[in-house]
């Protein structure tokens, strides 16, 4: 069972959910979804608003639906369920159903949907979508090295509108 939190409350350290336990960035609806892992990510306070920033990039199936929907989530799995990410991570909701493999359920609400085993959710409403640009990078070697092919992440900015735990 998920238990609605004030943003105050929140107690994970964004470093550790983000970079060590990875996020599941989602959108869609019954009609259809599709998430995938993320271990790139931003929490913080921007147009007096507080926000989460994720990066996608644009052969993403998942970019798919965060680029038409109004709302995407982040989830954080337990831990027993990391092993999850490697699906999400390298198979695409094109060719499997990655829910069904990982025995993970959807939970469609908040104009999106998250999995009901995840112990933390941030729904998040679109604020502001950009691409990334190679002419921007000071440091050329971050271009060289991470975009090779040129296929730079979208920046998707989001208003936390939800966040929810598990409860114990």
């Amino acid at each position: 069972m998920m238990k609605e939190i004030a943003i105050q409350e929140w107690k994970d350290n964004p470093f550790t959910a983000i970079g060590k336990d990875w996020l599941l960035v989602g959108a869609g609806n019954e009609a259809g979804a599709n998430a995938m892992t993320a271990s790139w990510g931003q929490i913080g306070e921007l147009w007096g608003t507080h926000v989460m920033t994720v990066f996608i990039r644009p052969q993403r199936y998942t970019w798919e639906f965060v680029d038409k929907e109004e709302y995407f989530t982040c989830q954080v799995l337990p831990e027993e369920l990391h092993s999850a990410h490697k699906v999400f991570g390298t198979q695409s909701g094109r060719d499997l159903d990655k829910a069904a493999e990982c025995n993970l359920t959807p939970v469609y609400a908040d104009g999106s949907f998250y999995y009901k085993e995840a112990r933390l959710v941030v729904v998040c409403r679109k604020l502001y979508v950009d691409q990334l640009r190679g002419e921007c990078f000071m440091d050329k070697t971050l271009d060289e090295k991470v975009y090779p092919d040129k296929d730079y992440h979208y920046v998707v900015v989001g208003k936390i509108e939800k966040i929810y735990v598990k409860e114990d």
